[in-house]
């Protein structure tokens, strides 16, 4: 019985040390900066705007692509492609969803589709 003991401590000491020398990952590339974010935003078409200094801003991500849900009554932004711009921050890309930079901590964004314009200033 003491010998399973220690086989069993032996093997788990050993797959403790493999885990914890494994490749640091890029915090980016698990999503972290899939969540809420609070601070700022506005929304302005056609001459009105809401604007709010306490608004929110939830991002998630199906499949290849990322959504923004805006509270305060501003419609959503979906459909956003990034590509990473330095550590850990991305940038969005493709026609009409440019202008948004976001990190775990930050989201920044002035994008201007179909004549309306959103912008967000927000940390988690």
């Amino acid at each position: 019985m003491k010998k399973a003991i220690r086989i069993f401590s032996l093997l788990l000491i050993a797959t403790t040390i493999m885990i914890a020398c494994k490749k640091d990952t890029d915090p980016a590339d698990k999503d972290f900066f899939v969540g809420t974010y609070k601070g700022s935003v506005s929304y302005l078409k056609d001459g009105s705007t809401i604007t709010s200094s306490d608004g929110k801003v939830t991002v998630s991500k199906v499949g290849e692509t990322y959504n923004f849900y805006f509270g305060n009554n501003i419609p959503d932004i979906t459909g956003v492609k990034f590509e990473k711009s330095g550590d850990n921050s991305y940038v969005s890309i493709g026609s009409g969803l440019t202008g948004i930079r976001i990190d775990a901590s930050k989201l920044n964004m002035l994008v201007t589709k179909d004549g309306a314009t959103w912008t967000a200033n927000c940390d988690r």
